[in-house]
């Protein structure tokens, strides 16, 4: 279940920068807002599968660091996870827990679509996760086909690609209503 927290929370956190500041230097632009997991793949095998998610929601914190809070449903119970990533000096490049894991956001072919790539060490071994997020809930087939291609060439698992089904609320009771 740690694993799964993990791999969720990792990736709707980078999204909060998800655009490389200008090479001027430059603010970082401000991602706040609604987000939606479209799909995501790792390295090695989930024991735990998720099963839906409702949409993310990113906070630009001061400093740069970004919060993201989502809410999604394993094994039929909801659980809620709040996340910060710690902004790097590298563009593009955040921490969690503790420095433990790396995040990289990369924007997509698509347009308010990004992968976030992550990496880092997990009860002693290395795992590494993509995910593709989105602005709006529906699936876009080429951000889904540039996903394909980006996890193929970091070596993650393509027949492991999952696509989570969208839903508007989670209680932590495992009531949900599906998204229309």
């Amino acid at each position: 279940m740690k694993a799964l927290l993990l791999t969720v929370g990792l990736g709707l956190v980078a999204i909060l920068q998800a655009q490389d500041p200008p090479a001027s230097g430059g603010d970082t632009p401000d991602v706040s807002g609604k987000w939606y997991l479209k799909a995501m793949t790792s390295d090695q095998a989930m024991s735990e599968k998720l099963e839906s998610v409702t949409p993310m929601t990113f906070t630009v914190l001061e400093g740069g660091d970004l919060n993201i809070l989502i809410t999604f449903q394993i094994n039929g119970q909801c659980k809620k996870k709040t996340l910060v990533l710690k902004k790097t000096s590298e563009p593009g490049k955040y921490t969690a827990y503790e420095g433990k894991r790396v995040v990289y956001i990369k924007q997509a072919q698509v347009p308010d679509h990004y992968i976030l790539y992550c990496e880092g060490e997990y009860h002693g071994q290395q795992i590494r996760m993509a995910k593709l997020v989105g602005r709006d809930p529906e699936n876009n087939e080429k951000a889904l086909e540039g996903f394909q291609k980006f996890s193929k060439a970091k070596g993650l698992l393509d027949q492991e690609i999952f696509i989570p089904k969208q839903i508007d609320t989670c209680s932590p009771g495992g009531d949900h209503e599906p998204q229309a």
